[in-house]
């Protein structure tokens, strides 16, 4: 049977095209009902907003459920593709995220973007590159026929590095573009939207297996919160470009230029995961998902740190919003070609 022809849920098989008639929604309600919708970027906490932080943390929460660290205990027989996906991870992706954010915005579209928004682009975009996935990745691993046990082992891992090195990482990449980090509200999202769930979604995890087993759990219970973590996404990216609106049709092209540099950034980390984990022989249901990994990103997180460091009409939350879109048409090019280089 052809990969590509496993099947792929509905909610996430046209995400692309979701997010594309929230983005059209968001801009027509920003534009109708602009005043009347105001009142809801006003409602923070310590500079994060209340309503799209429980849309956030409704996003995150099902993704922590699928979570299980007891299965870190047997990654030393098979260590290799871990450190492959760390190495891609924490010590060559946010740092060529950032250089290519800068590149591309203070640089090459120097000629379209005010000097004084292209901070905030590339802080989008660092916000974007400093975290891996920890969801959809286990749908492109699937596409791609990965192990999905030691796809686990693997996003289990690198959600427990998220909550030490994001904040060193962002910090100090946004640290060497100038830009001013109130890093109270930085460890504030980091625990909001990352530590809060993560701790719910492992004892919920426990629980319900121990009381319904592992199958009930997986096929039902699962399966129930997906349309969830979906339909908050879509409620988000209405909400956003609802202010980010008015920003927008004054310059429509700025979609396409923030896309540029993430598409390119996407496949480059993809080939270097993907030659690297060739070249140290790591059989391909391991260098499949660990090149997945690298490629993707956490961009709930993302999307969520924009809007508490930056607000909900800044350059920055749009650049991971711009993420989310092309996301889903650029990883499933990846997984046609891992599927493809099958080895």
């Amino acid at each position: 049977m052809n990969p590509l022809k496993k099947k792929i849920g509905f909610f996430e098989k046209y995400l692309t095209l979701w997010v594309a008639l929230c983005i059209g929604g968001g801009i027509l309600i920003g534009h109708l009902f602009g005043d009347s919708v105001r009142f809801l970027s006003e409602l923070e906490v310590y500079n994060v907003n209340i309503p799209v932080a429980i849309l956030i943390w409704l996003m995150i929460y099902p993704m922590m459920l699928q979570i299980d660290f007891t299965s870190i205990k047997n990654i030393r027989k098979r260590p290799k593709g871990l450190v492959l996906t760390l190495v891609v991870n924490w010590l060559i992706k946010p740092f060529t995220m950032a250089f290519f954010a800068w590149i591309f915005f203070s640089k090459i579209y120097a000629a379209y973007i005010d000097p004084s928004l292209a901070g905030e682009y590339i802080a989008g975009a660092i916000l974007l590159g400093a975290a891996p996935c920890t969801a959809m990745v286990f749908v492109w691993s699937y596409l791609t026929d990965g192990d999905p046990n030691y796809t686990l082992v693997q996003v289990s891992v690198n959600d427990l590095i998220i909550l030490v090195a994001y904040v060193p990482i962002v910090g100090l990449l946004l640290g060497i573009t100038n830009i001013i980090i109130p890093y109270d509200t930085l460890v504030a999202s980091v625990l909001i939207f990352v530590v809060v769930p993560l701790a719910a979604g492992s004892l919920t995890n426990h629980y319900l297996i121990k009381k319904r087993g592992k199958e009930w759990f997986t096929n039902v219970f699962l399966l129930k919160l997906k349309p969830v973590s979906i339909l908050a996404l879509l409620v988000t990216l209405i909400l956003l470009f609802a202010f980010q609106g008015h920003n927008i049709t004054k310059n429509p092209v700025i979609i396409l230029l923030i896309a540029v540099p993430l598409v390119i950034q996407t496949y480059l980390i993809f080939f270097i995961a993907w030659f690297g984990g060739k070249r140290i022989k790591l059989p391909h249901a391991i260098c499949s998902p660990a090149a997945m990994i690298g490629a993707s990103n956490f961009f709930e997180l993302a999307v969520a740190v924009a809007i508490a460091l930056f607000g909900l009409q800044s350059p920055a939350a749009l650049v991971t919003v711009v993420g989310v879109l092309v996301e889903v048409p650029v990883m499933l090019s990846l997984v046609a070609l891992a599927n493809k280089w099958k080895y």
